[in-house]
């Protein structure tokens, strides 16, 4: 399946940003977008389309002068004139750069390399700077057996606020408790989308907008909830975890250091719950559907 990666925000609340744009933020020695890419590239996607704006240049020079020594160990002999690699990253990727503009919003991003799907009845999406370690076949046979146009993650919200509860008609509390303790999720992107998607995009709509609404309507959009490891890279604080959590060899996002090629295939029958998903049931626990300059 070909993967639709949106790269042209701002990243207007990251300090790195601020001089390379947000999808080559590095988290050890190589760039968000990167472990994002190899994420998809473990399960066997790996043509991918970038959406490109706000340091479109900086994105392209990345990989036109990418090194794969940088990443793999490698012997370099006769003075300096051979390398022989172990392994390699990106050599049997397929990397479409499309420019979508600089102010674009994803709805647009997205429509804009609808030339680029080819016909293909199904695709994946994501932004550039979300790392999980969702398994991935889990979620692409949900969305198949629930046979609708849209699918996305749902997560707890990574975040140290507390909900409040009050009684009505007074300022009395009656609960408190963490965000990410209640039934509160939000829009953690890596969708997955029928090529109808497309139909239900207007020119300049925002993707979770108007668009999304017209599928709810129609019970075309359906939520995947997730509770594993799920972290979006928006704050310089973001980085600084998920810098750590690198360095100290404990990044859960990089399933392909150590899950199996039977565990990143092998999606079985009752491999998930019956209730990991959020669907249009009166039930369902609440999404809040999240996006700003930052994502796009």
């Amino acid at each position: 399946m070909k993967v639709v990666l949106f790269c042209g925000g701002l990243g207007l609340r990251i300090r790195d940003a601020e001089k390379i744009p947000k999808p080559l933020v590095q988290i050890g020695y190589r760039p968000v977008l990167w472990h994002v890419m190899k994420y998809y590239a473990h399960y066997g996607h790996k043509d991918f389309i970038l959406c490109l704006g706000h340091g479109a240049d900086a994105i392209k020079k990345y990989f036109l002068d990418y090194s794969e020594c940088t990443s793999n160990d490698f012997v370099l002999s006769c003075g300096g004139k051979k390398i022989q690699l172990f392994n390699s990253d990106i050599q049997d990727w397929r990397i479409t750069f499309a420019d979508t503009g600089i102010d674009s919003n994803i709805g647009q991003r997205l429509k804009a390399v609808e030339k680029y799907i080819n016909g293909d009845e199904e695709f994946l999406a994501n932004y550039s700077d979300g790392l999980t370690d969702l398994p991935l076949p889990r979620h692409i046979e949900h969305f198949r057996q629930q046979h609708k146009i849209a699918s996305f993650l749902c997560v707890r919200p990574n975040l140290s606020y507390h909900v409040v509860a009050v009684e009505p008609g007074s300022s009395i509390v009656s609960d408190i408790f963490p965000i990410d303790n209640g039934g509160v999720r939000i829009n953690g992107g890596y969708f997955i989308f029928r090529r109808e998607i497309f139909d239900y995009i207007r020119s300049g709509e925002e993707l979770v907008m108007e668009p999304f609404q017209r599928l709810m309507r129609k019970k075309q959009l359906v939520g995947y909830s997730y509770d594993g490891f799920w972290a979006g890279m928006d704050t310089f604080k973001d980085k600084q975890r998920l810098e750590n959590l690198w360095a100290a060899g404990t990044a859960p996002w990089q399933v392909w250091n150590g899950e199996s090629h039977e565990a990143a295939n092998g999606a079985t029958e009752n491999a998930y719950p019956a209730d990991e998903s959020i669907t249009d049931s009166p039930s369902a626990q609440p999404v809040m559907f999240t996006e700003d300059p930052v994502h796009q």
